[in-house]
Formats: C-alpha cells, structure tokens, sequence
C-alpha cells in the first residue's frame, strides 16, 4: 500500500469530532430517503414483485440511522487511529480505509434516488454491490491499526448491505420482465 493517497483536510477534520462524525453520515441518509416515504405508498413500489424475507417497510426507518450512527463512529475511530499512527503501514492503510468510507458513503447517498427516484434498480444494484465491496474492503483496511474497534461498527453495515443487495437483486430479478416491457 502506498501513502500517495491524499484525503483533503476537512474529510478528515469531519470524523476528528463524535458529533460531525456521527452527523455526516445520518444528514447524508435522512437527506437521501426524504422522498422515499412517497414512493413506498406508490404504485410503481407496491406493483413490484419482491424476494423472500424482505421486512416490513417501518424497519428500514429504524435500522438504518443506527447504521448511520455505527459508521459515523468507527470513521470517528479510523481518524483517532490515524491521528496517533506512527507505523506507515498502519497510517496507509487507515488513510485508505478512510477514502474509502468516503466513497461508500457516496454510494450509499445516491442509491436511494437511484432506486426509488429514478427507478433504475439495475443501477441501483450495481451501486450496491460495489458499496458492499467497498465496505467490506475498508473494514478490513481500519480492522488492523484500530484493534478491531471500527470492525465491531462496522459489520453490522456490512450484513445489512448484504441483505439489501440481495432484496435489491431479487427485485431486479423478479421485474425485469416488466421493465423490458415498458421499453417495448
């Protein structure tokens, strides 16, 4: 790993402080669910066929700030890590992880409009298979150089981006008729 990874300061001052760390991410969530509330009482959303074991639509609400939360706290510790790192392989390796928090939380932003606003759930599923290799990636990267801390964080997002990657590959793959359909 190479310490040629460069993070702008103020991603990096955000996660220094609890509160803008567990902010950020939870802003980012609340601001990219609003019009999901609308679209789960719509009829392109109750017209879809869905896979085994999707939960009742009032969990997501719950789960995921907490989620939000949990992720926001282990970059709080990424960064903490960082701060007092001597050893350049540790601080490559957070550095990288912390880009990579990043790009997973740029992900994560633009997969709701990505499903429920533009209604593109093919798109929506790549976006979440590369947010859960990217998650799944930078826990392992932060798991090191914080004894663990940010991974007891961050599992629980990386499970719930497995469940909601197959809920959304078992809605692709159970409408894609219809949407070829549409095209027709």
């Amino acid at each position: 790993m190479s310490d040629a990874i460069f993070i702008p300061s103020i991603l990096l001052s955000i996660p220094r402080h609890p509160v803008t760390a567990l902010g950020l991410p939870l802003a980012l969530g609340m601001l990219s669910g609003l019009p999901t509330a609308q679209v789960v009482r719509g009829p392109w959303y109750n017209n879809l066929f869905f896979p085994p074991g999707r939960p009742p639509r009032q969990v997501f609400p719950i789960v995921w700030p907490l989620l939000y939360l949990s992720m926001g706290y282990a970059s709080h510790l990424a960064v903490k890590a960082l701060d007092t790192s001597v050893s350049s392989s540790s601080r490559s390796a957070l550095t990288l992880g912390i880009a990579l928090y990043y790009v997973q939380l740029g992900m994560n932003f633009i997969w709701t409009p990505l499903f429920f606003g533009y209604k593109q759930v093919g798109l929506a599923l790549i976006d979440s298979i590369m947010m859960a290799g990217t998650t799944f990636y930078a826990t392992k990267l932060l798991d090191g150089p914080t004894n663990s801390q940010t991974t007891y964080f961050l599992l629980p997002y990386c499970a719930w981006l497995c469940f909601a990657t197959y809920l959304n590959g078992g809605i692709w793959w159970l409408n894609r008729a219809r949407a070829s359909e549409k095209e027709e």
